[in-house]
């Protein structure tokens, strides 16, 4: 796993009503990833955007648009989002379809794959899937809604799934409740890449945050 650590700021939290030019602004701001936020209403009690929304949005970056796709049913959608301009899809184990179909039909579409997990399943469930995936997504809130507080019995999660992943080419990746306490209890406990976004947004430099959230080593935003 690569050691350094990426930060993909999550656009739930952004300014809707100017989101081009806040992807244009997390450009020119160092970030790796624009982490987007899928919700149907359905999987998780919120509706957020669609394949049209990342396609309109994706001529203001070449960032790397991590799509996270909290939604069930899947599969239908997955070509519309690897088409929008998707580079990473993950989806949920926790969804009623056949998973090992779903990660099968975005790696057909030449992406990446990641599976996610809720706070309430266990790090086990990582297991079957490690030579299939590309990154490991760790919800540390109930996955919905943006601003929630981190669950702090969700380190050792990581820890464990730190440990199975080993020697593999997999990302960790932790999302929810991620600020500047959080980011260095979940990098020392083996994650990689950062989900942020009230953290990120709610202060005008962007930049500065999120290397503080990269490194820890200033608290002067």
């Amino acid at each position: 796993m690569n050691k350094v650590v990426k930060i993909a700021p999550s656009i739930l939290s952004a300014n809707f009503s100017n989101l081009g030019e806040e992807i244009e602004k997390l450009d020119s701001c160092g970030c790796d990833y624009v982490h987007i936020d899928v919700m149907d209403g359905h999987f998780v009690p919120n509706i957020t955007i669609g394949p049209n929304v990342v396609n309109s949005i994706r001529g203001f970056t070449k960032k790397i648009f991590d799509v996270h796709l909290m939604i069930d049913p899947v599969k239908k959608f997955i070509p519309q989002f690897a088409k929008a301009g998707s580079d990473i899809i993950t989806i949920h184990h926790e969804i009623s379809e056949n998973v090992f179909e779903c990660i099968d039909l975005i790696k057909k579409h030449n992406i990446k794959a990641g599976i996610s997990i809720k706070p309430a399943t266990s790090s086990k469930e990582v297991k079957k899937y490690l030579d299939l995936v590309d990154l490991i997504l760790v919800m540390t809130v109930e996955p919905g809604f943006g601003g929630q507080k981190f669950m702090l019995d969700q380190i050792n999660k990581i820890k464990e799934i730190k440990e199975m992943v080993g020697s593999r080419k997999i990302d960790i990746e932790v999302d929810g409740g991620i600020n500047e306490k959080t980011a260095k209890m979940v990098i020392d406990a083996g994650a990689n890449v950062l989900v942020s976004g009230s953290t990120i947004f709610k202060h005008k430099d962007y930049k500065k945050v999120i290397e503080v959230l990269r490194t820890n080593e200033s608290s002067n935003y």
